[in-house]
C-alpha cells in the first residue's frame, strides 16, 4: 500500500534568506520520489503560489497552497523593542477558494498592520479570517510547542483552547522527528502526549528547507547572511540537523511508532481541494457613482484636474488631453462595461501609426 505521507510544511527560496529550493526543484524532487501531492508554505508570503500551482499541475501533483505565518507575541500593533521582536509560527493551508482568499487577507494585513521585523498576524486576525483553512501549529516554533518547552502547560492549554475554538477539527499539532537534534525526541513525546490529552490530531512533517542533506551547509550560509552571524557562531539546533526533502519511505521509518501522524497528512490532502483558475483577467466590478459612463467619468476627472491645479485649458492642452483619452480608450486602457482591459501602448500625437 502506498504511503499517505505528504510534505505539508515546505519552504522554497521565496522564504527569503531562509530556504534554498526553487519551486521547480521542489516539484521535481516530489515527482522523482513518486509523491502525488505537495504543499508550499513559505514564510509570511504567497510569492511562489501561482508558480508552484502551475508546476504541480504540469507534473500531475496535487498542489496545496499555504503560508507559514509569523504570530505576534502580543498583538500585531505592539512594536516594543526587546519584547515584540519575539514571534511564534502557525502554518495555514487553503482548503478551498474561501481559504485562499483568507490567506491573501491575512498576508495583506500582516504586512500593512503588523510588520515589525517580520509581517505578523495575531489572535484577532486568526479568528477573523479562519474560514476554509486548516491550521497546523509547528513542532519547533508553534505556540503550544514553545509553551511546553518553557514548562508552561497552562499557557499551552490556553493556546490549544483558542485554536480549537477557531478551527475545530481543522487543527493539527505537527510532530517532527530529528534524532540528530539533542532533546528533540523527548520534546516530541511530550507534544504528542499533550495532543492526545487535549484531543487534537497530530500530523507528520519534516519542515523542508533544502533538497539534499548535503545542501545543509549552503542553507546555513544563507541563514548566516540573514542573521548577520559569522562561522564561529551556531545558527542551527545541531551540527548534523537534517531539514532536507525526505522520501515517503524515510517518513514511514521516522514515524513507525506514530502511524496516525502519517495517515493524517493524507486526510489533510483530501480536505484541500482549492482550484486556481489561470489564464484569464479577473477585474473588480466598477460602479460609477455619478451615473456617467466609465469613459465620461474619466474625462470628467481629467478636466477636474485642470481646474484643481489651476492649469489654463488652452487649445493645445485640451487637444492633448482629448488625444490621451482617445488613446486610453482605444489603444491603451479599454473600458468595457465594468471591466478594464489593460494594454499599454501610449503614443504621442506626432507618431506615425
Amino acid at each position: 500500500m502506498p504511503s499517505r505521507f505528504t510534505h505539508l510544511h515546505t519552504h522554497s527560496h521565496y522564504s527569503l534568506l531562509t530556504a534554498l529550493p526553487k519551486v521547480d526543484e521542489l516539484v521535481g524532487e516530489a515527482t522523482k520520489l513518486g509523491l502525488t501531492s505537495l504543499a508550499l508554505t513559505d514564510n509570511g508570503n504567497l510569492y511562489g503560489a501561482i508558480e508552484f500551482y502551475s508546476a504541480c499541475k504540469k507534473k500531475n501533483i496535487k498542489p496545496i497552497i499555504g503560508v507559514d505565518f509569523y504570530v505576534a507575541a502580543r498583538t500585531r500593533t505592539d512594536m516594543q523593542a526587546g519584547v515584540d521582536s519575539r514571534r511564534s509560527r502557525l502554518v495555514l493551508l487553503a482548503m478551498n477558494e474561501a481559504g485562499y482568499r483568507n490567506l491573501v487577507k491575512l498576508i495583506t494585513r500582516s504586512h500593512l498592520e503588523g510588520f515589525y521585523y517580520k509581517p505578523r498576524i495575531d489572535r484577532e486576525l486568526i479568528a477573523l479570517h479562519h474560514e476554509g483553512l486548516i491550521a497546523i501549529t509547528p513542532s519547533f516554533s508553534g505556540d503550544i510547542a514553545l509553551a511546553l518547552k518553557g514548562r508552561n502547560p497552562d499557557k499551552a492549554r490556553e493556546w490549544a483552547a483558542f485554536y480549537k475554538k477557531v478551527y475545530g477539527d481543522r487543527l493539527y499539532i505537527e510532530i517532527t522527528h530529528h534524532p540528530e537534534i539533542d532533546g528533540h525526541e523527548p520534546a516530541m513525546k511530550t507534544l504528542a502526549e499533550f495532543a492526545k490529552a487535549e484531543n487534537i490530531a497530530i500530523m507528520a512533517a519534516h519542515d523542508v528547507y533544502y533538497i539534499k542533506p548535503e545542501d545543509r551547509f549552503a542553507r546555513e550560509t544563507l541563514v548566516r547572511v540573514n542573521s548577520h552571524t559569522d562561522a564561529s557562531e551556531r545558527v542551527s539546533e545541531s551540527d548534523e540537523d537534517d531539514f532536507s526533502f525526505i522520501s515517503s519511505e524515510r517518513a514511514e521509518e521516522l514515524f513507525r511508532d506514530m502511524p496516525e501522524a502519517i495517515e493524517n497528512t493524507g486526510k489533510i490532502v483530501d480536505a484541500c481541494n482549492f482550484e486556481m483558475e489561470l489564464g484569464k483577467w479577473v477585474f473588480p466590478k466598477l460602479v460609477v457613482e455619478s451615473g456617467r459612463t466609465p469613459d465620461d467619468e474619466l474625462k470628467h476627472i481629467v478636466f477636474e484636474g485642470f481646474a484643481r491645479r489651476k492649469i489654463e485649458q488652452s487649445p493645445e492642452i485640451v487637444a492633448r488631453a482629448e488625444y490621451e483619452l482617445k488613446v486610453i480608450k482605444g489603444k491603451g486602457y479599454s473600458w468595457r462595461g465594468s471591466q478594464i482591459s489593460i494594454h499599454l501602448n501610449m503614443r504621442s500625437p506626432s507618431s506615425d501609426s
